[in-house]
């Protein structure tokens, strides 16, 4: 666990099938533990962290293949589905918005 973990919560897993159909209409992230890009939207979301379905690609085979599937093979943290749209590495203020509506 790197240092920037212990001060943003490792957020409860979702099963990548749960969170498309939560992404559908709503915000799914994709992330994997220790990734910088990730950690910093983690900080940015905290106070809507509830409202994400999240999906550790390290644990969830059907996750990594979904992110590697929109990311031309790619593993690329965090891929955000937000209302159905694939975003990678977005900037966490279009999540925000997105968490606002």
């Amino acid at each position: 666990m790197g240092i920037a973990e212990h001060f943003v919560a490792i957020p409860s897993p979702t099963p990548h099938a749960e969170a498309q159909a939560h992404g559908a209409t709503g915000v799914a992230v994709y992330w994997r533990p220790n990734c910088p890009f990730t950690m910093r939207l983690r900080a940015k979301v905290r106070r809507h962290s509830e409202q994400i379905a999240w999906v550790n690609i390290w644990e969830d085979a059907d996750g990594a293949a979904w992110v590697r599937s929109v990311n031309d093979g790619n593993e690329t943290v965090p891929t955000v589905l937000i209302s159905g749209v694939a975003h990678t590495n977005p900037d966490p203020a279009l999540v925000v918005a997105a968490l606002a509506r």
